[in-house]
């Protein structure tokens, strides 16, 4: 019977999987690979928060799973994991509701010989009171496309209004690089949005303030990037404010731990991140404190070596360090990269590698206005990039995720593509 290897998550780093198995092991019908997620299509986590500010159009740059199985040789179900059974070796599906009846969710098994766990993470509130409920999230391209009609809703009523010029506040919490590159990337949009007629409220009266609970934005990179970084926003007029943690969400606005209140209209939560709330205990399985499954060095499950996990999901031991492996995209290639070849020992039962984490460095975009970041290899050493280089440097990473899905040939056609489309659309999403 042929080897199934199931994959649980559609984002970089399990679609790369899926695609790199489907090529090999799928096509010469060596395992049957299926790929698992809840949603249709695919877009890179990363350029979320460009979709949240209407500078990419979310349904042009998406893949679809189906088209992209066909092509690759490998399957696609599509559901949602909610349980686990060991024993039986199966995962249970829950079906997504289908918005056109008021059918309730049913559910199906799926079986496995090898599974694969790339569910990726999701927003921590820590339980921050009002968080949940008056805060968007960008853990997924729905609520990127919810913020996005709720900025352009402010405008519009803003644009229908005959009395004073108005204004918007926008609060982001977590001056990661999320909450940074959204800052940086609504300023932009304000601009676009002014240039195209929507000039009740002009770029000086979008008030972005950004809150950090740490003593410095970018608190996971290294001074030399945040501080550059800290310095254009200021000079962009973020109202950047740091060792501030936020105590309460209200509807008109949010209170720090000191007591001071920060009116806002808009409020997006980029701090901290957790897997998947089903993970924890999933049958046994040993998970962490934010719900991370443990694996050892090869990703394999700490308490069952056919069930593997990567990516934000996993709590990976990093090696000569006493903390994981971060939860970055980088991370999750690399481990794609590996387990594509780990698989095909496995299957003959061969001893797998370990994984070793590589930090290549860090790129932070400033939408149009700049761009920070180093590169850190054998080659290059720690290399230092501002400017026009370093956002160079940021775009090619997103064609080399393209490159690793669509291949050469293809990236280079949709690159082409951007490319012509420019003179057709606008250069922000107006719906």
């Amino acid at each position: 019977m042929t080897h199934r290897i199931v994959i649980v998550g559609g984002g970089a780093g399990g679609l790369e999987l899926a695609t790199r198995l489907g090529r090999t092991l799928g096509k010469r019908g060596q395992a049957r690979i299926t790929l698992v997620d809840a949603n249709l299509t695919h877009i890179w986590k990363p350029l979320l928060h460009e979709v949240a500010a209407g500078s990419l159009n979310s349904s042009a740059d998406e893949l679809n799973y189906v088209a992209q199985a066909k092509w690759n040789h490998f399957e696609f179900q599509m559901g949602r994991m909610c349980a686990l059974d060991r024993s039986r070796k199966c995962i249970q599906l829950e079906t997504i509701a289908d918005e056109t009846t008021a059918a309730a969710p049913t559910s199906r098994m799926l079986s496995y010989d090898t599974l694969v766990i790339a569910v990726g993470s999701t927003t921590n509130d820590f339980g921050t009171p009002g968080a949940a409920e008056h805060c968007i999230f960008l853990d997924t391209r729905k609520q990127a496309e919810r913020f996005h009609r709720q900025l352009l809703a402010h405008y519009m009523r803003a644009q229908a209004d005959d009395r004073s010029p108005a204004s918007i506040d926008m609060a982001i919490v977590g001056a990661g690089a999320t909450g940074v590159e959204l800052a940086a990337e609504l300023l932009h949009a304000a601009r676009e949005l002014a240039a195209y007629g929507l000039d009740r409220i002009s770029p000086d009266n979008v008030n972005i303030t950004l809150i950090e609970a740490g003593p410095r934005v970018l608190p996971a990179l290294p001074e030399r990037i945040s501080q550059p970084v800290h310095q254009t926003l200021l000079k962009l007029g973020v109202r950047v404010m740091t060792n501030a943690a936020v105590s309460e969400v209200e509807q008109h606005g949010l209170r720090t731990r000191d007591g001071e209140f920060v009116p806002c209209s808009l409020k997006v939560w980029a701090a901290g991140i957790q897997a998947p709330a089903f993970l924890r205990d999933l049958d046994g399985l040993e998970s962490n404190r934010i719900n991370q499954l443990v694996v050892r060095p090869t990703l394999q499950t700490s308490r069952d070596p056919d069930i593997f996990a990567f990516g934000d999901c996993a709590a990976c031991p990093q090696r000569d360090s006493e903390r994981n492996v971060p939860p970055r995209a980088q991370a999750a290639h690399q481990q794609a990269s590996l387990l594509a070849k780990s698989l095909k020992l496995h299957l003959s039962g061969q001893p797998l590698p370990e994984y070793h984490y590589r930090d290549y460095g860090s790129l932070i975009s400033l939408s149009r206005f700049s761009a920070v970041g180093n590169l850190m290899g054998n080659l290059t050493g720690n290399v230092m990039l501002e400017g026009w280089l370093a956002r160079m440097f940021y775009i090619s990473l997103y064609r080399m995720h393209q490159i690793a899905l669509y291949g050469v040939a293809r990236t280079a056609l949709m690159m082409l593509g951007d490319r012509l489309s420019r003179s057709t659309e606008p250069r922000l999403k107006l719906h």
